[in-house]
């Protein structure tokens, strides 16, 4: 089994993903088919089996870094790192994303575009379930997508194809589920590649460590996830929806790619200096 797994390492970025997610999902199925056969509840059964998958992905992560590539502090490798730099750039990445947000539907409220409301429930709470969501969902997918993933085609391929692989597949990720909910939300598809790209940026530009990608990833999702939770605005509809966002995603209207867009072009600045 040992000679398979070095074998393994010489094979090339797409066979090892592969076998990477198959091997993760064999020992997923066999627990997540009983939650999705006996719980009722479709949001329930969504949370359990992704906090299994997550659970697994965490798990299966350092055995196989172990195995494969005889890694040990593995995830300090992906940039997981214990140090005060990397929290600096943690909250430093989640107030750029949260003030870009506010900043975003700011300038729509003072165009028109858009009402604001009085929040719909206590917005403390709001605000605080919002972080601890945003922090959670940013770590798991900084991880998988510029942690393990980046680091697979890293070992294979150059800096610009990485990039632009990385980021595909964070975006084409996102359109795993029903063949209708693909279509209703293609249009962000452009939103969330550009993301992609703004994280693998904001990695390189930090020297590997995966702080300030999480807190700009935490904080965007944050930000939205305040005003989008909280009831706190409604489109007036005075501009079409390709211009504020088809399906009231900012990631899937032109301003929102502006702002996202300006942002990509500072971490892809930043990026720079260290290539």
């Amino acid at each position: 089994m040992k000679k398979v797994l070095l074998r393994l390492r010489q094979r090339p970025a797409p066979i090892r993903l592969g076998c990477f997610i198959l091997t993760l999902v064999g020992i997923w199925l066999p627990i997540a088919v009983p939650i999705y056969l006996l719980v009722d509840d479709s949001n329930l059964v969504t949370i359990l089996t992704m906090v299994l998958l997550a659970i697994g992905f965490f798990v299966l992560l350092p055995i196989w870094n172990k195995y494969v590539y005889q890694q040990r502090q593995i995830f300090r490798h992906y940039g997981l790192e214990r140090t005060r730099l990397n929290k600096v750039e943690l909250v430093r990445g989640l107030a750029i994303g949260l003030i870009t947000i506010l900043i975003l539907f700011s300038l729509e409220g003072l165009l028109g575009w858009l009402v604001w409301q009085k929040p719909n429930i206590f917005l403390l709470r709001v605000v605080l379930e919002g972080l601890i969501t945003s922090l959670g969902v940013a770590f798991a997918e900084e991880l998988f997508f510029r942690g393990w993933i980046l680091d697979e085609l890293q070992r294979d391929y150059s800096p610009s194809v990485v990039l632009w692989t990385d980021a595909t597949i964070f975006a084409i990720a996102h359109f795993i589920k029903p063949l209708p909910e693909v279509i209703r939300t293609s249009p962000q598809f452009f939103g969330l590649l550009l993301l992609g790209l703004t994280l693998v940026w904001a990695k390189r530009s930090s020297r590997g460590r995966l702080g300030l990608s999480i807190g700009l990833h935490g904080g965007l999702v944050w930000g939205y996830y305040i005003i989008n939770v909280g009831g706190l605005m409604k489109y007036s509809r005075q501009v079409p929806d390709w211009v504020t966002g088809v399906n009231d995603n900012p990631l899937a209207g032109v301003i929102g790619l502006v702002f996202l867009g300006g942002l990509a072009l500072w971490m892809r600045g930043r990026a720079v200096k260290f290539e």
